[in-house]
């Protein structure tokens, strides 16, 4: 539905069928954009996601919301880390985390 990003994250709104697992779709998207990436020289050095993902649930009636929350990241990031924004998002989500378990941030 939507991809944008920053500097160290990319948010993706997707519509997935319930056959398709979160892992198997992560794993075609890190695969094929990173493919994409190195195959066109977008950077230096061979580009690589870090080893993780972060994939939370939305109702139909919260598209146009998180849309709009995708569409200003920068905006958004201004104000605030990723780091910041992903805790709030493990905690609203009621999800346990251990720190030592977390992406590496580069704040």
């Amino acid at each position: 539905m939507i991809v944008n990003g920053v500097e160290d994250h990319v948010h993706c709104l997707i519509g997935l069928r319930p056959i398709i697992s979160v892992s198997d779709l992560m794993q075609v998207v890190k695969g094929r954009s990173s493919k994409w990436v190195n195959d066109n020289g977008i950077t230096n050095e061979r580009f690589e996601w870090q080893a993780g993902y972060g994939a939370f649930s939305y109702g139909k009636s919260q598209v146009d919301h998180v849309c709009k929350y995708v569409l200003n990241q920068k905006t958004h990031h201004a104000k605030r880390s990723f780091k910041s924004e992903y805790i709030s998002l493990l905690k609203l989500f009621g999800i346990a985390f251990k720190d030592e378990y977390l992406f590496e941030f580069y704040d």
